[in-house]
């Protein structure tokens, strides 16, 4: 209550300020038959007694007439609730403030939806009103809870580490890789600016310039227009050492989201469990798994390879051929034919992987297609190697071997949305399980053409000491010194440890990813300057935050956040601007417009 005119929040008066004289400024929450009103702050609650005799008649009036929502100031004494009205639901239910002076500061008109958690809104409609939807208990929370995580991860890294929190450009330049980034115009024609996807250049030129340990709270951009649950603006908690290694940035994070992690949330164990990419991917077929559960994804290729299965044999011909499979606890009793035919749908509309179930009966025995392939001891090894119960399923997938793991991994997750839909419990809502996933190839091929490669990370991320040799005769077997923090089966962080040699990073960029090194020649100058050995990390301050609260989308936990296609709803951005405003820019828009985008903006 410091700076302000009010005695108390509406949160705090208890039992033991019955008697005092107090002033309340909030917002009306409800108010019933001219009797009482409830009246909210950011802090909580208060039940407002409205005085019902002819010296109070004008306050009676005021209070009984003030729509919901209205801000209103009130005076009066803290008195006990009558016995058998306590309200043990609210922190301030023992207590009642009788109203003596009142006066409505602004009046709300009608709301385009009420001021509730429970009540359902569009998203549209909560973006649109934003001012509003703040006013939710739950977003409030959200964000004062964001709010206290990062004011301990500034005391961890900057009193307690020695960290200097340092703010970095947001007008660069473009950079090679990675996702696109928003191009902002300058006053020289032809010349634009780039809106950076990260600091990562600035940290790197922060070590070379001796800072040692460098912070921020970085807000960062990237155009990768309608992909669900993304924003074009988020936050990093961002970070680079200098003289460090892989573990001792893994040791920093633990003892960061330790310090950090809220009291009222499950307490977190560290060290970290830690994982190869190649682990991740033939276990749970992503490189991001969700450890919460089993249903671990299984090789079966040994049991099945004496086999007379036609599918069989032919996928174990192919190179990297494989049979794996996973099962599913109870599948017998919780998922329907619809459930499975939907899972193998999914299996073959995302990866063009056919799937073969098998079903363990309530009586012990098989029924699938290949039970009349099998014998009965090839059966039994078949159970035995999946640990089969009765009234399992199991889906099995045959084929290359990477196509047949990301098709299980991916039912693996839609069949445990599956099971708790139909009310078994897989996961525990309340459970944070940690994971370091590490050993990633420093190259892949690229999507649109397999023959190039391209950073599996970013360009600046060094090769693994032990495949270093690797980088020059063999670079699609270098595995490399990145690392991913996963959390409940989402990335809320990735770092690396970087190239410090400017020979070496001259060579990643011109002979193995075939990009112009120009573009980041400063990069590479200060890199011959006596660059320290260093690396670093980002953690998703947004993601990290949105599981933390079991948020059901990351713009839950931003104040102000874009709508699904990058949009701001509120105050209609992006908006036309007209030519005049755009000659010192020396851009032209192309008029008219087509009909459809027009009406589309």
């Amino acid at each position: 209550n410091s700076f302000v005119t009010r005695t108390n929040t509406c949160g705090e008066l208890r039992s033991a300020h019955v008697g005092q004289k107090v002033t309340l400024y909030g917002w009306v929450q409800y108010q019933r038959q001219g009797l009482f009103l409830v009246l909210r702050d950011f802090q909580g609650l208060t039940q407002i007694i409205i005085p019902q005799d002819e010296a109070h008649s004008h306050v009676k009036e005021l209070l009984s007439n003030a729509p919901v929502e209205s801000v209103v100031r009130v005076t009066g004494i803290v008195s006990p609730r009558p016995m058998g009205q306590e309200n043990p639901k609210m922190p301030t239910g023992d207590i009642e403030v009788k109203a003596e002076t009142a006066e409505i500061l602004n009046s709300c008109k009608k709301l385009p939806f009420e001021i509730k958690d429970f009540i359902k809104k569009s998203d549209a409609l909560r973006m649109q009103y934003r001012y509003l939807d703040l006013r939710s208990f739950q977003l409030q929370s959200n964000l004062r809870l964001r709010s206290r995580m990062v004011m301990r991860m500034r005391e961890y890294l900057c009193n307690l580490h020695g960290f200097v929190d340092v703010e970095t450009p947001t007008l660069f330049k473009r950079t090679p890789g990675g996702a696109k980034e928003f191009l902002v115009p300058s006053r020289e024609a032809g010349k634009f600016y780039s809106l950076p996807q990260s600091p990562q250049q600035f940290k790197q030129l922060l070590m070379v310039g001796g800072l040692d340990r460098y912070f921020q709270v970085a807000r960062c951009y990237r155009d990768e227009g309608s992909r669900p649950d993304r924003q074009p603006e988020f936050t990093q908690i961002d970070i680079e050492m200098s003289f460090v290694d892989q573990a001792g940035i893994q040791r920093l994070i633990e003892g960061l989201l330790q310090h950090s992690w809220p009291e009222e949330r499950a307490l977190i164990m560290t060290p970290f469990p830690s994982m190869t990419y190649e682990e991740a991917l033939a276990e749970y077929g992503t490189d991001k798994p969700d450890t919460r559960f089993g249903m671990k994804i299984m090789d079966i290729s040994g049991v099945l390879r004496g086999s007379d299965i036609h599918f069989v044999q032919n996928a174990l011909t192919y190179p990297h051929g494989s049979i794996r499979a996973i099962c599913i606890p109870q599948g017998v009793r919780y998922l329907t034919n619809k459930d499975l035919e939907s899972l193998k749908e999914s299996a073959k509309s995302q990866f063009n992987q056919e799937i073969m179930e098998i079903i363990r009966r309530p009586d012990g025995s098989l029924k699938s297609l290949l039970t009349k392939c099998l014998g009965e001891k090839e059966q039994s090894e078949l159970i035995q190697a999946l640990n089969m119960q009765k009234n399992d399923v199991v889906l099995l997938a045959a084929g290359e071997y990477k196509r047949v793991c990301s098709a299980l991994g991916t039912l693996r997750l839609l069949s445990a949305n599956l099971l708790e839909a139909a009310g078994l419990a897989v996961r525990d809502p309340t459970a944070f399980h940690f994971l370091w996933v590490v050993d990633f190839p420093l190259f892949l091929p690229k999507a649109e053409n397999p023959t190039e490669l391209e950073s599996a990370h970013h360009p600046f991320t060094a090769p693994h000491p032990s495949d270093a040799s690797l980088l020059y005769s063999d670079p699609t077997k270098v595995r490399s010194q990145h690392y991913d923090l996963v959390l409940n089966g989402s990335e809320v962080g990735g770092g690396s440890i970087r190239i410090h040699s400017a020979e070496q990073q001259r060579f990643v960029l011109e002979e193995v990813l075939k990009e112009d090194s120009k573009v980041l020649s400063h990069l590479i100058e200060a890199l011959e300057f006596g660059a320290p050995p260093h690396g670093g990390i980002a953690l998703g301050l947004d993601r990290l935050i949105s599981l933390i609260v079991d948020a059901p989308s990351i713009r839950d936990v931003i104040a102000f956040p874009k709508s699904f296609r990058g949009r701001d709803l509120m105050g209609n951005a992006p908006d036309y601007v007209t030519p005049q405003e755009l000659e010192p820019y020396h851009i032209q828009v192309s008029w008219p417009l087509k009909e459809k985008e027009v009406k589309k903006n």
